[in-house]
């Protein structure tokens, strides 16, 4: 193809043809071109580059064409000498796309990328520049990583920290990026202040999640670090700025400060720092921090006297700056517990056990201890107080009363007496203690005047429990105060004044049932027996169950041993009254002691019946306890057949477990009396909440019985009524169904290798029909009930005696033809079925007595 100038440019081959002749029908076609340069893609670059100019001189405002003819460039001369005139050329090229292309910012970073890697420093920061300057303010992000990774590379900080300041006018909220780089290129004083503006934006939002208060820190470290280097703030007032600004952590601020001027020099302002910082914190973290920090830089300072001292030849023991340096350090170690105690009470000031603890430590040093007292007791305030705030005063005045000062002590109780208390009881425990002290020194009189102050009436009466009364209008109600008093009235008042305290107690309707025991006692001390029974009385007006038991025990206890017999319908009318309303908890001692009244002085049959009403009376767990003691005292009475009825009722009552004990015990005693028959009707009643496999004993019991008493037959007729309990008892249906389960399992093969969860509904549905199906059987086969076995009576004539002996005697009862075949071992299980557990009458009959 000629050229303009009739010279040619380019020799064509064939196979260019059709392209050339596509795009001289389409000059202005994007996809025209870029076939024929995919074509050409693998020939000669020069070739390739010719085609994309023609392609550019026709369609200057493609991107896509400019785009891949720049790449398209640099990838030729990608890997040569950076001296190479290519390169040149290559970024001619880049210059003339960006007439064109200014607006897109990949133009421009692969330019800048370029040029950077031709190490052409100058040229690539302007060109930085030109991008920033062409590209609309949203694309700016795009150029700036590049920008910024250039310009931390230079080998000069100085371009960098321009170039930073720029970029924080666009994107402020990126600063801390910059003072990240300015601490890693030496630019310290920079940094602080930058991140002292950062600290002081409330706005500002750290991208690396550090909060206001860390980001603070920061700078405190970096300032108190750095005294040489940051000079454009004020350390001192900035740091003490953020111990104004927060609340936690402060400790690591002070040191902070301290180190400050440690690297300063200034070691006194430094020690100054050091004793304001734990003369202010409020928590031991911070107490902890400082004080640590504050004995090593006395260690410090120490080591290097010493090592001063050393190359300077002195001698060390002569050395006064040395031992005072060691001085002071011996007085901070010691310092450090009253310091603590300091600290916590700074925390909360109203911390009794932290003053008591302060005082200990100030323990021989007594002008110390009663400034601490005198500080606390107007420090704390008793409705905010921590602990018992009366413990204060009360403290103040024995130590004032240890040394011999009971005058200053007394002043101090008075003064404690009139401070509002939150609590009644800290003022109670104030007027004690202030009556103890006096007793201690003997002043009876004194100890009684002030108790009888405490007690006195107020003019304005308040309820115990007001609390928006004074505690000194609410005291008088106070029992500690008023049992003190009667204590006092009783070792050193008179008769009278000590019963009317007693009296005024009651009164008060403040008493307790000790209170009202001790004033029966003291009655009765001084022969006053009525009197005492009175105030037992009154106290039992007062109080309800079980706060009145007590009473009742006491004062019944106390009535017989007085009175006897002497008043006994009397005595019966007050148990009967204790009795009326009282729990089962605590029925049981008032009843024996009622039936112990009835034997020592009444009637036996009286003492029957009370303690008949016990069995009822008292809790369940314990009847057959109070059983048991009725049995033994009617034994003991009326002999051991008065116990058949005794015995009749136990075993009705009495749950199963017990009934069992009862049967076995009665039983026994019937075979001592030789009533051989009366015992075998209790072993066969009892038989029917025995469950042989669970009550092994009874059966046992009851085999040695008949093996001791009986024959063949009654053995037989046992093992019987064994077979048929055990039928009563697996008639249950879980048992039935597990044993159909068992028999079908053996006789088919085939449910047994089912697991439980695996059964068909078949198999099921028959289970369930022969359960059903068995159930009705034994229903059929149930026989009649037994006949009621009837005791032999002493006055039966002998005709009647010869047909009951035939149901009573087993040696003579006529056994049915199964018997008489020897199949009774034989028999099911459901062929005798006994009566329900219910006790007849004629069983337990018994014989009559003459």
């Amino acid at each position: 193809m000629p050229s303009q100038n009739g010279k040619p440019d380019v020799m064509f081959e064939d196979d260019d043809l059709p392209y050339e002749e596509e795009i001289i029908r389409n000059p202005y076609s994007v996809k025209c071109w870029m076939r024929y340069i995919e074509f050409k893609q693998n020939g000669l670059k020069s070739t390739l580059n010719m085609i994309y100019e023609r392609a550019l001189k026709e369609l200057p405002g493609s991107y896509k064409l400019w785009y891949n003819y720049l790449r398209e460039r640099r990838k030729q001369v990608k890997g040569k000498c950076i001296t190479e005139p290519g390169y040149e050329e290559v970024n001619n090229c880049h210059e003339r796309a960006l007439v064109f292309m200014h607006k897109m910012p990949r133009i421009w970073l692969d330019y800048c990328q370029f040029l950077v890697s031709q190490c052409k420093m100058t040229r690539s920061r302007q060109t930085f520049d030109r991008a920033l300057r062409a590209l609309p303010v949203t694309q700016h992000p795009r150029i700036w990583p590049l920008y910024l990774r250039f310009v931390r590379n230079l080998p000069l900080p100085e371009t960098a920290i321009r170039v930073y300041r720029r970029y924080l006018k666009l994107s402020p909220e990126n600063a801390e990026e910059y003072i990240d780089y300015l601490r890693s290129v030496g630019r310290l004083d920079e940094a602080a202040v930058r991140l002292a503006a950062v600290v002081n934006d409330e706005s500002f939002v750290s991208k690396e999640g550090k909060s206001n208060y860390q980001l603070w820190h920061e700078l405190c470290d970096l300032i108190s670090q750095n005294p040489d280097k940051v000079t454009s703030l004020n350390v001192g007032a900035i740091i003490r700025g953020g111990l104004t600004r927060f609340t936690d952590q402060l400790g690591k601020l002070w040191c902070s400060l301290a180190d400050y001027y440690i690297r300063s020099g200034h070691f006194e302002k430094a020690r100054d720092v050091y004793e304001e910082a734990i003369l202010t914190v409020v928590t031991v973290r911070d107490f902890t921090q400082v004080f640590d920090s504050y004995a090593q830089f006395e260690e410090s300072m120490i080591a290097a006297k010493m090592e001063t001292t050393a190359e300077m030849g002195q001698d060390e023991d002569e050395d006064i700056d040395l031992e005072l340096r060691l001085a002071r350090f011996e007085q901070l170690i010691a310092r450090r517990p009253l310091l603590l105690n300091s600290v916590l009470l700074r925390q909360n000031p109203h911390n009794v056990h932290e003053w008591h603890k302060r005082v200990k430590l100030y323990e021989g040093n007594p002008r110390q201890i009663i400034n601490t007292y005198t500080e606390a007791v107007q420090t704390v305030d008793p409705m905010k107080a921590t602990g018992k705030p009366h413990s204060l005063w009360v403290s103040f005045a024995k130590f004032y009363e240890e040394n011999d000062q009971l005058d200053d002590a007394r002043t101090i109780f008075e003064k404690a007496t009139k401070v509002n208390y939150k609590q009644v009881d800290d003022l109670a425990a104030v007027w004690c203690e202030y009556g103890e002290m006096e007793l201690r020194h003997e002043n009876y009189e004194q100890a009684l005047r002030i108790l009888r102050k405490a007690t006195a009436i107020p003019s304005k009466k308040a309820e115990y429990f007001d609390a928006s009364e004074p505690v000194q209008n609410r005291v008088y109600k106070s029992l500690k105060v008023w049992s003190m008093l009667a204590d006092l009235e009783e070792s050193l008042g008179t008769f009278q004044s000590t019963k009317a305290v007693y009296d005024r107690i009651i009164d008060l309707r403040i008493a307790t049932p000790q209170i009202i025991i001790n004033y029966a006692m003291f009655l009765e001390e001084h022969n006053y027996f009525e009197e005492s029974f009175k105030a037992y009385e009154r106290g039992i007006a007062l109080f309800r169950w079980p706060n009145v038991y007590d009473i009742w025990n006491t004062y019944l206890t106390k009535f017989i041993d007085r009175y006897g017999g002497k008043k006994l319908e009397r005595a019966r009318d007050l148990f009967e009254q204790a009795l009326d309303g009282c729990p089962a908890k605590f029925a049981k001692t008032i009843y024996l002691l009622y039936a112990k009244l009835e034997e020592g002085y009444g009637l036996a049959r009286h003492a029957m019946a009370v303690y008949d009403r016990a069995t009822q009376a008292v809790e369940t767990e314990e009847r057959h306890h109070m059983f048991n003691i009725y049995i033994k005292r009617a034994a003991e009475i009326y002999g051991v057949t008065y116990t058949r009825a005794i015995y009749q009722k136990a075993i009705e009552v009495l749950p199963d477990e017990h009934a069992r004990d009862m049967c076995l015990r009665f039983a026994d005693m019937e075979s001592k009396l030789g009533e051989i028959d009366r015992a075998r009707a209790i072993y066969s009643y009892c038989s029917q909440i025995c469950d042989p496999r669970v009550t092994a004993t009874f059966w046992q019991t009851w085999k040695e019985f008949e093996i001791r008493h009986g024959n063949e037959d009654t053995i037989r007729e046992m093992l019987r009524i064994k077979r048929s309990v055990q039928a009563t008892y697996n008639t249950q249906v879980n048992f039935m169904s597990s044993q159909m389960l068992k028999a079908t399992t053996s006789s088919t093969g085939t449910v047994s290798d089912l697991a439980p969860g695996q059964m068909g509904i078949d198999d099921m549905k028959m289970l369930e029909q022969k359960a059903q199906q068995l159930a009705a059987e034994a229903e059929l086969d149930k026989p009649k009930p037994k006949e009621k076995i009837l005791f032999v009576r002493s006055d039966t004539s002998r005709s009647e005696l010869a047909e009951l002996s035939k149901q009573a005697n087993p040696d003579e009862i006529d056994i049915d033809d199964d018997d008489e075949d020897g199949d009774d071992d034989d028999q099911g299980p459901d062929e005798v079925q006994l009566e329900q557990k219910s006790v007849p009458t004629a069983v337990f009959g018994g014989l009559k007595e003459d």
